[in-house]
């Protein structure tokens, strides 16, 4: 068995830079096993498989892994294989079955290795559990408790589909100084794969308006360049203290680790109700090649 695939740099314009992503094409033969070992054997954040999808109005299915475990959503895989689909069938619309559901995407394409496509959430964020204290929290990231917490934003733990512990910090000095302890992490974070998103506002930056970074022992990955379930679950945090209406931001992730990122996010508010969530970026094609798995 012989498969195409795309290497992908999402979240930038740039290569190199962004949240490195492998798209393997036509990948229906492989047995959940088999797309397991293939992720671990790229061992990038995720590795995405698209095959045919169940319903003829749908462009593509797709299922994405972790080198660890099978997520049913993420944001930087939806990003990439939408691209990859806009580009190859010169699409302006990509409707993707995802375990979470399905998911309608908007492509631009900018050139013809190059596109942006923006999707709204198939879930929208919702609190589930509680947080660890500030003095738990502060102990793995390497940080005091008084510098957990920022402005109106304190711990919680969201998912729109995966779930993060959500914390916040004083500010990007704090965020970019975290030295994370990993002894005790499962049992301060047990709820799904231990996942963490800390975060900041960022008002002394003109590009963005938050920062943030991912860590998931949990899910075989150390720190993720960019993460767009994270940020969804965050839209969850952020409309809690919003007015009613539309809400436009920008967040950067992955400059600490020399792969900036930019993540475009989107919620509507309703009376008290998130009614809208929507996440968006760039992901250009950096390379490709053939998995040769014949015996």
């Amino acid at each position: 068995m012989k498969l195409n695939y795309l290497l992908l740099d999402v979240f930038t314009q740039h290569r190199l830079k962004g949240n490195p992503l492998a798209v393997v094409l036509k990948a229906d033969g492989l047995l959940d096993d088999q797309m397991q070992a293939i992720a671990r054997e790229f061992n990038l954040s995720e590795t995405v498989f698209i095959q045919k999808a169940s319903s003829e109005r749908h462009s593509a299915a797709v299922r994405i892994f972790t080198p660890q475990v099978e997520l049913p959503f993420a944001g930087h895989p939806t990003v990439g294989a939408a691209v990859v689909l806009g580009l190859q069938n010169r699409a302006s619309a990509i409707r993707i079955e995802e375990t979470v559901g399905v998911i309608t995407c908007v492509i631009e394409r900018l050139d013809k290795r190059l596109g942006h496509a923006r999707f709204a959430l198939p879930k929208l964020p919702a609190e589930v559990g509680s947080a660890p204290g500030k003095l738990a929290i502060a102990t793995t990231l390497g940080i005091e408790p008084e510098e957990v917490g920022c402005g109106q934003y304190e711990p919680a733990l969201f998912s729109a589909g995966v779930p993060f512990y959500l914390v916040p910090v004083r500010n990007a000095a704090v965020l970019k100084r975290l030295k994370l302890e990993r002894r005790g992490w499962d049992e301060i974070y047990p709820f799904g794969h231990g996942a963490v998103y800390v975060f900041t506002e960022t008002p002394e930056e003109a590009r963005n308006d938050f920062a943030a970074r991912m860590f998931a022992p949990g899910m075989g990955l150390g720190e993720d360049p960019a993460t767009g379930a994270a940020a969804a679950a965050l839209l969850g945090l952020i409309g809690r203290f919003v007015e009613p209406g539309q809400h436009e931001y920008r967040l950067r992730q992955g400059h600490e680790m020399g792969r900036p990122s930019l993540i475009s996010l989107q919620l509507r508010k309703e009376n008290d109700q998130l009614t809208h969530g929507g996440i968006g970026g760039d992901a250009v094609i950096v390379g490709e090649g053939v998995l040769d798995l014949e015996d």
